[in-house]
């Protein structure tokens, strides 16, 4: 950084602070009806969204979302993006402040300051110059909700690298300073920390305006606690609780369980994360780049829609019409024939692999129907197709005779 260029930050942060928005901003009373996800790109490596910017991918991502009826967003803003290439961050950020607008969502940056290395009195000015272009870049954008000043500052650390007691009060320490700065900057802009535990939005709160924290417990029990504790403790300070991260299917926290908990304490959310990405992929994530899904079931969630748990549950009935007795009997007729025809053999692995998935007799990791798609995709394969027509009737067998023939 060029000592020219430090000037005319300092000159630009003094003239910001001159001219600040007189008026406080108006705390939202309610997020309840927040619906959000966390945010990057599918195509992103190393969760670097603004240098590696595709403004194409990111209105087709937003596109699914809204037809989810989420609204929110959340991302990170890190100083080595900017730092890396000012220029091309400055313009992806613009572009996806139009992009919330132009989807009718707001967005909740995450800053991510740059590590304290060396000289103490540099990372000040370079803190103070990412900050003042940054929240100058933001001025006046309406869909900007709020500003998390630090991600999980009072998180412990994993079991074989935990973090000290000393760097976590500085974590701390740090988050107040940010969002002190972000107050000073623009007295519009709302402040808020994503908490690693509940407890922190109680020591966060004196300086945010927005109380926040995540939550991946593996148990409804816990999640309704927590949940219980901050809505407690955010009415007792008049200040909005929402939850930030929510959704892990590797610790035990599916999302449809995390978010039925969430709506009956009625609590808003952000899922982490909304693309099946680079980072998170194999654990977490919503759509895959194609507008598929990992699980409907995820995507219901999202929605609002949850799986009937009550005991007025009604089961299917896979063999009401002898749609489980009838392809049986065809396929064992198949599989005794010598020269079996390949067409009649995929269209009874079909409709044996649909009864098992719609009638939800099969776990969906390795879908019946995906297996038949397969056979179908390449040449002629008897020997597979018979192994496979081999496999669906252990299934489906101890649900055969027991339906009753239409019209009874």
């Amino acid at each position: 950084m060029g000592d020219a260029m430090t000037r005319a930050a300092g000159l630009l942060l003094g003239l910001c602070f001159l001219f600040a928005g007189a008026v406080q901003a108006a705390t939202p009373k309610d997020l309840s009806g927040v619906r959000g996800f966390n945010y990057f790109p599918a195509s992103v490596t190393n969760e670097q969204i603004f240098l590696q910017y595709d403004d194409a991918e990111v209105n087709r991502d937003f596109s699914y979302a809204r037809d989810l009826g989420m609204n929110q967003v959340r991302t990170f803003v890190r100083y080595s993006e900017w730092a890396a290439d000012t220029p091309k961050f400055r313009a992806s950020f613009l572009k996806l402040l139009a992009a919330v607008k132009s989807h009718g969502m707001q967005v909740m940056f995450v800053l991510a300051p740059p590590r304290t290395q060396g000289d103490a009195s540099n990372a000040e000015i370079q803190l103070t110059t990412w900050l003042t272009d940054v929240l100058g870049l933001a001025r006046g954008h309406s869909e900007v909700l709020a500003w998390d000043v630090a991600n999980e500052p009072d998180w412990i650390g994993y079991a074989d690298s935990p973090r000290t007691t000393a760097e976590i009060e500085s974590r701390m320490a740090s988050a107040r300073k940010l969002a002190d700065f972000v107050h000073k900057f623009d007295r519009g802009y709302l402040t808020t920390v994503g908490c690693w535990n509940v407890a922190c939005i109680e020591v966060a709160a004196p300086y945010t305006d927005i109380l926040s924290y995540h939550d991946y417990s593996p148990t409804r029990e816990l999640i309704a606690a927590n949940a219980a504790r901050a809505k407690a403790f955010a009415a007792k300070v008049a200040k909005p609780v929402v939850q930030t991260e929510v959704g892990a299917d590797n610790r035990a926290s599916p999302y449809d369980m995390a978010l039925r908990e969430y709506k009956k304490a009625g609590m808003g959310t952000y899922i982490w994360e909304l693309m099946i990405g680079k980072s998170w992929g194999d654990s977490q994530g919503l759509f895959y780049p194609d507008g598929t899904v990992r699980d409907p079931v995820i995507a219901a969630a999202a929605m609002g829609i949850f799986r009937n748990e009550g005991d007025n549950r009604v089961l299917e009935n896979p063999d009401r019409e002898n749609w489980v007795t009838t392809p049986l009997q065809r396929g064992a007729k198949w599989l005794a024939a010598a020269n079996p025809d390949w067409k009649e053999g995929l269209e009874i692995a079909e409709t044996e692999a649909d009864m098992l998935e719609a009638n939800q007799l099969v776990a969906m990791r390795f879908p019946p129907t995906l297996a038949v798609q397969k056979l179908r995709a390449g040449p002629p394969n008897i020997p597979a197709l018979r192994a496979t027509l081999q496999d669906y009737p252990a299934l489906l067998t101890p649900y055969a005779g027991l339906g009753r023939q239409h019209g009874n």
